[in-house]
């Protein structure tokens, strides 16, 4: 039973774990808490690790300090107050006198560079030291170089044991993490089963359910059988929720498959055998491949691979394209996935027309994201509801925007044209004279839309 089972993986996890206290202690002398990233910088072994690391490092701290002393006596021999003992890669250490203080620089100093602010000076006492210096600094970062080789080579001796506690570690973090989400945002236990069916009942979505501030995340239902109900065409305005429905949806699934509980009051998910996603709008530049180039490729590798086991999630299909081509490739796909692979399908799109599919497929049904008019304003109320979407939307969503109120209202006249010439275009009308008008006239002189 379940019961068994979990103790089963319990037991094998921590069979799987190996202490290692010897390596562990050792590798805690030797290793410093904060390591550099570079390896070869030096600094990565403790203090006491190594007699002849801390005798090199002992005397690089040594020249340093004398460094230090050699510019405090300088400046008290040559009366030159800004006088400076500095270091860089190519010229090592050397002494900064400024230009005005250069006729008071001794004569058993030795010019090593002109700047433009001085000149830059070196004396043998500080090339010795500089060599002790530098010596001791290459010597060390070789040492612990070949410290930390041995020490590795010491350390693959139980690389079996290593790799195996850290899979089993991988393993309760997971678990543990997959655990403490679910308890702490209310997740429930999926039923999983060989069915078609895919009920979900006020799902959410993992992410969003967790960062939204400015409003609370309304949580959806989703019920696919994968015969009287396999396709489901969301119409609705941008920012109503299309994009994040549907593909909460496919993360459910994928939670559920994975073992993890997921965020919804109950959830039945018949097994996918895999996910397909034709989301999001990018070009790709490098490969010389437009919006819609990309759009077609990630389209042709749902229909050509995808089953009556998988899930489908597209979302706008054709926009990369002209209206009629674009509604029309988004039509037969609907058409294919559902009359061909039969998969059960979550489809959002702009083009209203689609629920007209729901007339002639048997599996098909249209829903929308409800929206209200409230003042010349609408309110996404995030919920997805039975029925297709009957407006856009798009002046409104536009207005959210910021477009200026010039804007919007020539769109409104331009839209009421569009409308009407749609509605008139069908009926016969006797032959009048051709006007050159074909769109209102803007309130200022501005250029036609079309």
């Amino acid at each position: 039973n379940e019961q068994d089972e979990a103790e089963s993986l319990a037991q094998q996890l921590q069979k799987n774990i190996y202490e290692t206290p010897d390596l562990a202690e050792k590798l805690a002398k030797a290793l410093v808490d904060d390591p550099p990233l570079a390896l070869k910088e030096g600094g990565i072994f403790r203090e006491g690790f190594d007699p002849d690391l801390d005798a090199l490092r002992q005397a690089s701290r040594e020249g340093k300090n004398w460094i230090g002393q050699l510019q405090e006596r300088e400046i008290a021999a040559t009366a030159i107050k800004s006088l400076k003992v500095r270091y860089n890669s190519v010229f090592g250490y050397f002494i900064e006198v400024t230009k005005s203080n250069l006729a008071n620089v001794p004569v058993h100093y030795e010019r090593k560079q002109t700047t433009v602010g001085g000149e830059r000076f070196v004396t043998p006492e500080l090339k010795e030291m500089e060599a002790k210096i530098l010596g001791a600094d290459e010597r060390a970062r070789q040492i612990e170089y070949q410290l930390f080789q041995k020490l590795r080579d010491e350390t693959l001796r139980e690389l079996g044991p290593i790799q195996q506690t850290a899979e089993a570690i991988a393993v309760l973090d997971v678990m543990c993490a997959l655990a403490e989400t679910a308890r702490l945002f209310r997740y429930c236990r999926p039923t999983l089963n060989e069915t078609l069916r895919l009920v979900i009942k006020d799902g959410r979505h993992p992410v969003l359910d967790q960062t939204l501030v400015e409003e609370k995340f309304v949580p959806n239902d989703t019920s696919l059988d994968g015969e009287n109900l396999r396709l489901a065409i969301i119409t609705g305005p941008n920012m109503a929720g299309k994009s994040t429905y549907i593909r909460q949806v496919a993360l459910i699934v994928l939670m559920a498959q994975i073992g993890s509980f997921v965020p919804a009051e109950s959830a039945e998910i018949g097994l996918v055998d895999r996910i397909f996603t034709r989301v999001g709008a990018n070009d790709d530049l490098a490969r010389g491949q437009s919006t819609f180039m990309v759009e077609m490729n990630e389209t042709s590798n749902i229909v050509n691979n995808a089953t009556e086991r998988s899930l489908v999630i597209l979302d706008e299909i054709g926009r990369g394209t002209s209206t009629f081509d674009g509604l029309s490739i988004a039509w037969s796909v609907a058409e294919f996935l559902h009359d061909k692979i039969k998969a059960r399908t979550l489809f959002a799109t702009h083009y209203h027309e689609l629920t007209k599919l729901a007339e002639d497929c048997p599996g098909v049904c249209n829903f929308n994201v409800a929206v209200r008019e409230w003042n010349e304003q609408i309110i996404f109320l995030r919920k997805i509801i039975p029925g297709g979407a009957d407006k856009s939307y798009g002046i409104h969503v536009a207005r959210l925007a910021g477009l200026p109120k010039e804007i919007l209202d020539r769109a409104k006249d331009v839209l009421a044209h569009l409308e009407d010439s749609s509605r008139t275009t069908a009926e016969p009308k006797p032959r009048e004279k051709k006007s050159a008008k074909t769109m209102p006239e803007s309130q200022k002189p501005q250029m036609d839309l079309l």
